[in-house]
């Protein structure tokens, strides 16, 4: 697995909200499918509400996550 630092923004009804979550997964697909899934579940957004901006991949010894630390086997 590797570790991904993923950035964007979701569409509250008040305003823009952003986010930057680090994840572990596969590839780059594979990432972008758990950040909408995840992102979805915990805020009740809808798939087109939410905007991936940057999809990048961290080195092992950037990752702060312990549990995407743990994922990658670092």
């Amino acid at each position: 697995m590797k570790a991904f630092l993923v950035t964007g923004h979701f569409a509250d009804p008040r305003k823009e909200q952003p986010f930057s979550i680090e994840m572990a997964a596969e590839d780059e697909t594979a990432v972008r499918e758990k950040v909408l899934s995840t992102i979805g579940s915990r805020h009740k957004m809808k798939r087109w509400q939410i905007t991936i901006t940057a999809v990048e991949e961290l080195p092992a010894e950037k990752v702060e996550s312990h549990l995407v630390k743990y994922q990658i086997g670092a």
